[in-house]
């Protein structure tokens, strides 16, 4: 509010020689006639208004003078007098008490005003504006009882005057902060009838919707909002609902249409970066983080989501400069140490990985945690048992796991279903079953337990047991993801049909983009096992034309494709922009060596499969592949031994839902073939020696 003391000298200077401050409280009052009487008021109010404006900043220059600040009270209150309706004047004056310390003598001199004329409206505004300032930091402990009393001066102004737009606003606010959601919605929605397309009620009533955790309708409010009156504040704030949701796509529409608005916003260009990543728009989130890592130079956090990005495209190399950028910044720093583990695991060195994450948690060793020490603890604790089960150190993996529930016994349902799915991923049902036995025992209604359960149940060929444990977890408001996990049950079962109920079920329940994005890739993952592929590719095409940047549906349209030897430049066109968006996954780096296979490109499709190997080992499909790469090229052994990797890995598959006979019967005859071919080459070559 205060300006420089000069200026205000000068105002004044030019206020005394225009005769307005002449000690007069008004201006000499015209004779209008009845016509002309709302403007004269309005003049007086504004010429109130002005001169009462330039005492309270001179009472600021000057150290709140009291005969400046008893002159600013003057003004505003003969303002008040000519247009009570002005809600700013109250706000002036509001802060002018409290800029000169004077609270007291401003409730006082309203509580006063009301006891001769309760019918004072101005006066309760004031009272009600001043009790408001003094409830506190809403984000903090609040001063109930001027909440309280707040609330009581506005709801009388409102009964009084249901016309009053401001004080219906501010009792909105005032009610959101008494979590009293009904009385906060009503009041917003009489602004909104008053004024259909006022922005504060509008967000304010998006602000209690998303508070009873209704997103839907509060972003519903926010879209009214940006479509009368777009700009980069409303746009950021529905981007953020968005969020919440989550709906990360519609958040990305809303963070570009704010950052067009306001295209050199650092704060936008992080956001939208962050959404533009979590889609898998890479290009476009590397773009911004440039951007913003050139205007916030000290900033480790954005050079660290810039070396994700060039792992995910598998530019180790950029990554790795990207990462040491971020430790120059801040090399102390746990976020940093963390995404190195994370940079050398992508870099295959997953030893290496192992020991810097065993580093981290040994420097960070206490015999007692805070609360959220236990969270960071056991986060590390976890992370390093998946590496652990990565690289099929099972046992360490298992043993890690227990030690999470040993920080954080609220983690232990958590680490109990982990323990479970690392002896599955050992393919050793028998240990994966006496662990989840254990832990529903323990943990009777933990939602993940039972999944995990049920999951073993699947893995035994226990199809209706495991599918009538997770019914038991309908009737919330997690029944989608209930129903995509029993259409999984089916589909491991080959139980299509009942697969497909399932997914309608789930599809019926899927309201953002991506959800229904997945039930329709599933559907069309069940229809390719069904040998429906004309329909099959119908399905993926849907999932294409909502995001062509999905990965795992260009993946498996185009492996269908190579599988069936048709349209195989397509095949490799879809699969090659599935490795570029997601380069270290071994199943599109499986899919592309097989096209190459198809397409008689041996050389590269040795290269592509070798390299899903050493992603994913254990696939047996993989392993197959690589045998028919190397018995084209005439390599017979290194073929012969492919073949008996995929065996092993099939027989090593304690699941029998996850065994494909015919396929293992497949392998069983090429390397029965190849041993007779080789036999006999062997046979023929001792001939030639005789």
């Amino acid at each position: 509010m205060n300006r420089p003391v000069t200026t205000l000298i000068m105002v004044l200077s030019l206020a005394t020689l225009s005769g307005l401050a002449s000690g007069q409280a008004t201006p000499p009052a015209p004779n209008p006639d009845t016509s002309e009487s709302k403007s004269a008021d309005k003049a007086a109010a504004y010429y109130n208004f002005a001169m009462g404006h330039l005492y309270a900043e001179m009472a600021g220059a000057f150290g709140n003078r009291s005969d400046y600040t008893n002159k600013a009270i003057e003004y505003y209150r003969e303002a008040m007098k000519f247009d009570p309706s002005a809600s700013f004047l109250s706000e002036e004056l509001t802060d002018l008490y409290i800029q000169a310390g004077r609270i007291k003598d401003a409730v006082s001199e309203a509580e006063d005003l009301l006891k001769q004329n309760p019918e004072n409206l101005e006066a309760r505004r004031l009272l009600g504006r001043i009790y408001a300032r003094l409830i506190g930091d809403p984000q903090q402990k609040i001063n109930d009882e001027m909440l309280r009393k707040s609330i009581e001066q506005f709801q009388k102004v409102t009964d009084k005057d249901p016309k009053d737009t401001d004080s219906w606003l501010m009792l909105g606010n005032l009610q959101r902060i008494n979590h009293n959601s009904v009385e906060a919605e009503n009041a917003y929605k009489k602004v909104l009838d008053l004024d259909a397309s006022n922005e504060e009620a509008l967000t304010g009533l998006a602000k209690v919707y998303a508070e009873l955790g209704d997103n839907k309708n509060a972003i519903e409010m926010l879209r009214l909002v940006t479509s009368k009156n777009p700009n980069p504040r409303m746009l950021a704030a529905l981007a953020e609902f968005y969020d919440r949701m989550p709906d990360y796509p519609s958040a990305v529409e809303a963070w570009r249409q704010a950052l067009q608005m306001d295209p050199e916003n650092v704060r936008i260009k992080h956001a939208l970066a962050e959404d533009e990543l979590r889609v898998d728009h890479l290009d476009e989130a590397l773009k911004l983080y440039q951007e913003v890592a050139a205007s916030e130079t000290r900033d480790a956090q954005v050079q660290l989501r810039i070396s994700e990005i060039y792992q995910q495209k598998g530019d180790f190399a950029k990554a790795r400069a990207a990462f040491n950028k971020a430790r120059e910044i801040d090399h102390d720093s746990l976020e940093v140490r963390y995404d190195e583990v994370n940079l050398l695991d992508a870099e295959g060195k997953t030893d290496d990985a192992i020991a810097a994450l065993k580093a981290m948690l040994n420097d960070t060793a206490k015999k007692n945690y805070t609360e959220s020490e236990k969270g960071t603890r056991s986060m590390l604790l976890r992370r390093l048992g998946m590496l652990y089960s990565g690289a099929n150190r099972y046992p360490e993996a298992v043993e890690t796991f227990r030690q999470v529930a040993q920080v954080d016994p609220t983690a232990a349902p958590r680490a109990a279903v982990d323990v479970v799915n690392t002896w599955r991923a050992a393919k050793d049902l028998n240990k994966a079953q006496e662990e989840a036995q254990a832990a529903l025992k323990k943990f009777p209604s933990d939602r993940a337990v039972i999944i995990a359960h049920s999951a073993v149940l699947s893995d035994r060929g226990k199809t209706d047991e495991a599918v009538a444990e997770m019914r038991t977890l309908l009737g919330g408001d997690k029944d989608r993801e209930t129903q995509i996990a029993i259409a999984q049950i089916y589909e491991k079962a080959k139980r299509y049909a009942d697969m497909g109920k399932a997914l309608d079920s789930a599809e019926k329940l899927s309201e953002s983009k991506q959800d229904r994005q997945m039930v329709i890739f599933m559907r069309g993952a069940m229809l390719e096992r069904m040998k429906q592929y004309d329909a099959a590719e119908g399905e993926f095409r849907k999932v294409l034309d909502m995001d062509p940047n999905n990965a795992g549906a260009l993946n498996y349209l185009g492996y269908m494709l190579a599988d069936r030897n048709v349209r195989l430049d397509e095949a490799q066109q879809l699969i090659a922009k599935a490795v570029q968006i997601e380069p270290m996954n071994g199943a599109y780096l499986d899919s592309l060596g097989w096209v190459y296979f198809r397409q008689n490109r041996l050389d590269e499709a040795a290269d592509f499969l070798q390299r899903a190997l050493q992603k994913i080992s254990k696939d047996p499909t993989v392993h197959d592949h690589l045998g028919d790469v190397y018995f084209k090229q005439g390599k017979m052994r290194e073929a012969i031994a492919q073949w008996q990797s995929s065996l092993k890995e099939y027989e090593a598959n304690n699941s029998e839902s996850d065994v494909d006979p015919s396929e293992m019967s497949l392998v069983s005859k090429k390397l029965e073939d190849a041993r007779v071919r080789v036999a006999q080459e062997s046979t023929l070559q001792k001939e030639k020696q005789r």
